[in-house]
């Protein structure tokens, strides 16, 4: 079974967005992060835009967690293709960024 089966849903997306809503805080993950003060671990933001898109992620060069995220909440995931290779993805939350993220496939 793989984590993050149904953690989210996709409501909108285009070539360079993607914005998903997350779970209640029933779902494993966030029983398990924090009981009683659910958030979304910061690799599991990793795993659903690696997920949406299909990327085996080789080297993550850059990881900048800024705010938290909680169950149920909308989150907005933008989409730089910066080589052939290279990914920057800006997480942002009610128009607040949450999180950066470069890698590498």
């Amino acid at each position: 079974m793989k984590l993050f089966k149904n953690l989210f849903e996709v409501l909108e997306k285009s070539e360079n967005y993607y914005k998903v809503k997350l779970a209640n805080k029933e779902h494993p993950v966030f029983k398990a992060h924090f009981p009683q003060n659910e958030i979304l671990p910061g690799f599991m933001q990793i795993d659903i835009i690696s997920d949406i898109l299909n990327h085996k992620i080789i080297t993550i060069s850059k990881v900048k967690f800024i705010s938290i995220i909680k169950p149920e909440d909308i989150i907005e995931y933008y989409i730089t293709c910066v080589n052939v290779s290279k990914y920057k993805i800006i997480i942002k939350s009610e128009n607040k960024k949450i999180s950066e993220i470069t890698y590498e496939i």
